[in-house]
């Protein structure tokens, strides 16, 4: 990489990020121009001495990653894209900054910018999901190595972000991994929306992060040539470092800056040229001089050697281990895939086991581990109980990245947030396990993940009132429809080995959207032991056993209630009642189906649903005369089997509200 000299000085260079950022902001008339006024120095130097990438090739595999962790500061980074010649990020975008249809949104969109490596915001994720993206840099160096493989993750993070409770799982897994190509820029202005820091937190982050096993400095964040020191000896640390770059919020700004007004709202016109004033910017709004505007696509070029040598590199590698970098899951690894599972399910509908859907799980995991490259299991201290270990299992530890198996701790969010930075980063497929009802703990990365539309596998097992024993705090009566109202999130619960198979099969080819695989603790009986080589699963819900003649009813149930419902037909057929069974393991996907198969599956009869949890999310299928048999509450403690007949969760109450619908329809 090349030590680029520019014609511009620094205070040029960063005064183009403080004048372009406000600019926007005022002729938005919204957003918040403080942190990338007092910002406006570290990242010029961080990206013009330091950033390993090429701005004409904005996704080589090995350029450094950037995370603005601190989202509502957006401008600073669209600001540096433009300046840097980012494709697609020009001038205009900046002008229509948070308006309809724009690319500058209000917080950076992944997918929506040209360098916006993930989407930011909700602060906290940013930082945490930054620690998934050095997570997988490791692991592919170590399949890879050094030579295909070798950048940083670099963070820009303000207050909120270490405020928010997931910072302590971030740094405390960073710590312990020893990420050290992980650096945190911390915007230490002691400013938040209301007031000083002082008025909500006293914690000495140094400190804190020393605990965690950080290297951890201060610099003058207005101070180019200690910023640079700062980050050189980041560079050369053995662990993850954090600098806390003393800055002042709307730096330049007379009135407004090392106040909170400069947080969230714009300078004002007057304030505006009283701060092109101070500053010594005497150009007008938007407008960047020549020598500045190309000292800035200077440090966007600084590394297209770097990037061309790495190609050369690459070049050696086999065809399917380059591709593999980006999405491992190519065409011919899905053939392989669907040809495993196939197998799977013709051996399991076979034996037709009685399992839980976890143990289910493991089986399915036995034969995808050794056929899908990149693919990284884990588990929130659950790995006993979840089903996502397997035979080919090694873990991950701090001194040796080659691993498949991930021990996240108990930490949910957490581990949610670094499967996405891990799935974004490219070359790993992540899935972990932990407890349906801790998917509360982790929602805010679940559906940050869906928003960006990452492949990730949140395996979530003991998944109703068949938990039994340990109580209501332990089964997630609520958590199936709060998980189901998620946009683009696929929310399986396979009822059986095989259906557990194909929820895989689809979860996997699915490469812009997460997947909840929602798992029993209780023994299921087979339901499938008619082979097929069709993946019924994949269109979310199918008819399970039909009927002679016309249907009279429709039952309808996921996961472990299907084999209720099945039971329910059964008894119906011999009171002379037609009930069609229908498997619904993905609500979702069957939305997704034509107009035509849903009614084919769904039919006209009255539909009774039952599942051991809430009734909401079944409403939509259900129609005017429908009924349910499930929860309506929170559980108990005692004996899974017990639980459901205290609850009423039995074939005979679904059959007997089977009855009570066919009745109202008459009415």
């Amino acid at each position: 990489m090349s030590n680029t000299t520019y014609d511009a000085s620094h205070k040029d260079m960063a005064n183009a990020i403080r004048a372009l950022s406000m600019d926007a902001v005022q002729a938005a008339n919204s957003g918040h121009p403080g942190m990338p006024m007092g910002m406006a120095d570290v990242a010029t130097v961080l990206f013009t001495k330091f950033m390993k990438f090429d701005a004409a090739n904005p996704d080589w595999f090995d350029r450094d990653r950037f995370i603005l962790s601190a989202g509502h500061g957006s401008m600073l980074l669209y600001s540096v894209l433009h300046l840097m010649g980012y494709p697609g990020v020009e001038l205009d975008d900046l002008k229509n900054f948070r308006q309809v249809g724009s690319k500058t949104a209000g917080h950076p969109e992944y997918g929506h910018i040209s360098g916006a490596e993930m989407t930011t915001g909700p602060l906290g994720q940013g930082l945490t999901t930054a620690v998934g993206f050095a997570i997988a840099e490791k692991m592919v160096a170590a399949r890879h190595g050094d030579d295909i493989c070798d950048h940083y993750t670099y963070v820009v993070n303000g207050d909120g972000c270490l405020m928010e409770g997931v910072s302590h799982e971030a740094i405390d897994m960073a710590g312990h991994l020893k990420l050290n190509k992980l650096i945190v820029l911390w915007d230490d202005n002691n400013i938040t929306i209301d007031g000083e820091v002082g008025v909500s937190s006293s914690t000495d982050q140094i400190k804190r992060f020393e605990a965690a096993g950080w290297n951890a400095m201060r610099c003058d964040g207005h101070d180019a040539a200690a910023i640079e020191e700062a980050i050189k000896a980041a560079q050369n640390s053995d662990k993850p470092t954090l600098i806390a770059c003393k800055t002042e919020i709307g730096h330049g700004s007379p009135n407004r800056a090392n106040t909170a007004r400069a947080h969230g709202e714009p300078l004002g016109e007057e304030e505006i040229a009283l701060t092109r004033e101070a500053l010594g910017w005497p150009h007008g709004p938007f407008v960047i001089p020549d020598d500045v505007m190309s000292s800035w696509r200077a440090a966007g070029a600084r590394s297209k050697d770097a990037m061309a040598a790495w190609e050369t590199r690459a070049a050696a590698l086999s065809a399917t281990d380059k591709a593999g970098l980006g999405d491992p899951i190519s065409t011919d690894v899905m053939g392989q895939v669907k040809s495993a599972m196939l197998d799977v399910k013709k051996a399991m509908s076979s034996e037709a086991p009685k399992l839980a859907t976890r143990q289910s799980n493991a089986k399915v995991l036995e034969a995808l581990v050794p056929i899908v490259p990149g693919i990284v299991g884990g588990s929130a201290d659950l790995t006993g109980s979840n089903g996502c270990k397997t035979s080919q299992y090694k873990a991950v530890t701090p001194d040796d990245f080659s691993g498949n198996y991930m021990h996240y701790g108990v930490r949910e969010f957490g581990m949610a947030a670094f499967m996405n930075g891990m799935s974004l980063h490219g070359g790993v497929v992540p899935y972990s396990g932990t407890f349906l009802v801790f998917a509360d703990y982790s929602r805010p990365a679940i559906r940050l993940g869906a928003l960006m539309g990452v492949r990730v596998i949140h395996v979530m097992t003991h998944d109703s009132i068949g938990v039994g024993e340990d109580g209501p705090t332990h089964q997630p009566v609520e958590t199936l429809s709060a998980l189901r109202v998620i946009p683009n999130l696929d929310v399986f619960r396979p009822a059986d080995t095989v259906e557990t198979a194909e929820c895989w099969e689809v979860a996997l080819s699915a490469a812009k959207t997460p997947s909840v695989m929602s798992m029993t603790r209780q023994g299921l009986s087979t339901v499938r032991t008619d082979h097929t080589d069709e993946n019924l699963s994949a269109k979310g819900a199918y008819v399970l056993v039909d009927c002679d003649g016309e249907r009279d009813v429709t039952l309808m149930a996921s996961g472990s209630e299907v084999e209720i419902i099945v039971a329910a037909a059964a008894d119906l057929k011999a009171a002379g009642v037609n009930a069609v069974v229908v498997s619904m393991p993905c609500m979702e996907r069957f939305a997704a189906q034509g107009h035509d198969y849903r009614q084919s599956v769904l039919g006209t009869a009255p539909r009774v649903a039952c599942e051991a949890a809430l009734r909401q999310s079944w409403d939509r299928w259900l129609g005017d005369h429908g009924g349910f048999v499930g929860m309506s509450g929170f559980g108990a403690s005692g004996p899974g089997a017990e639980l459901y007949e205290h609850f009423g969760i039995t074939s005979a109450n679904v059959a007997s509200e089977a009855k009570a619908a066919i009745a109202r329809k008459s009415a």
